[in-house]
């Protein structure tokens, strides 16, 4: 394989001039099409190039344009198969890399992990919910032609046993909606959603398997990805007003699967800070004005339960 890091569309990505930036932006998106079958330290290697390409961006407009183009321009382009082993590169590479950034050039790389966050959300939580609601739509207009069509009022044994196929399908297909959303909250919960900053018990990199210990990053990124959890949520939410005049969400919201990892932390973080964190998280007002959670009243006990010493802030 070519050292990816080193051709010219990956360097050219970071140029002031659009023309260039998109056109390179352009050759990216073609070869991970035409690449699909790219190794997990194939596209490691090809996100050093990218971290550094963005690195070295320093006006503000073009690296806002960057970070949208690496994000919501690419990721949705990329083969189903190989869009999780690219986003599994790209959690790795920043987990790895996030200490290293000074403080004028932290904010672009913040930005290019909201759009990260945001992106994903909209491909596996807007993306199966949309399809389902296809789906759902599909099967309704399957059911009126066959009324139109007298089916319903003489159903034969074979009739009725394609209709039992049919919501057993049905039920399959709701089990799986969200197999795509919960691999991707795996990468992160297995990364920088992890509650352990080391654990020395994680697999070694092996490189010959295609395996990479993925790092737990530290809590700045942790804190960070918390802060704007609920707002790409948000983002790929459609909502109707309700008779309160409340709005909430419409269609099925794997709420429970979404604030896993944040519940992890809550739960299991030795650091309180990271715990404090979470549980604000959890507390947003939005989860409870769209009926996901309610306000806890906290007693006395539990709140004296909590301040014991959390290590240093």
């Amino acid at each position: 394989m070519t050292d990816l890091q080193k051709t010219p569309f990956v360097r050219e990505l970071a140029s002031s001039d659009k023309k260039i930036r998109d056109k390179a932006t352009d050759s990216l998106t073609l070869f991970l099409r035409s690449r699909a079958d790219l190794s997990l330290i194939e596209l490691l290697k090809l996100w050093k190039g990218l971290f550094f390409c963005f690195y070295h961006s320093d006006r503000p407009l073009t690296q806002q344009a960057l970070a949208r183009n690496l994000s919501y321009s690419l990721v949705p382009t990329i083969p189903r198969s190989a869009v999780h082993r690219f986003l599994r590169a790209f959690w790795i590479t920043i987990s790895r890399d996030f200490h290293s950034l000074d403080r004028l050039r932290l904010d672009k790389y913040l930005l290019l992990i909201r759009f990260y966050v945001g992106v994903a959300f909209e491909i596996f939580l807007k993306g199966a919910q949309q399809k389902a609601a296809q789906d759902k739509d599909s099967n309704k207009k399957r059911k009126r032609e066959a009324e139109q069509n007298g089916k319903s009022k003489k159903r034969s044994k074979g009739k009725k046993q394609s209709e039992v196929l049919q919501e057993k399908e049905e039920e399959q297909n709701d089990e799986t909606k969200w197999a795509e959303l919960e691999s991707y909250i795996s990468i992160l919960e297995e990364g920088p959603l992890c509650p352990l900053n080391f654990d020395p018990d994680q697999p070694a990199t092996d490189e010959k398997k295609d395996y990479v210990a993925m790092p737990h990053g530290p809590d700045g990124l942790r804190y960070h990805i918390m802060d704007i959890w609920i707002d790409e949520v948000e983002k790929v939410l459609e909502f109707e007003e309700g008779s309160d005049g409340v709005r909430k969400p419409k269609g099925d919201v794997p709420i429970e699967l979404i604030l896993r990892p944040i519940e992890k932390l809550r739960a299991d973080s030795p650091y309180k800070p990271v715990r404090t964190r979470a549980k604000e998280t959890l507390e947003d007002e939005r989860l409870i004005e769209w009926g996901f959670r309610t306000r806890k009243v906290v007693s006395d006990e539990e709140e004296d339960s909590d301040e014991e010493w959390g290590g240093f802030d």
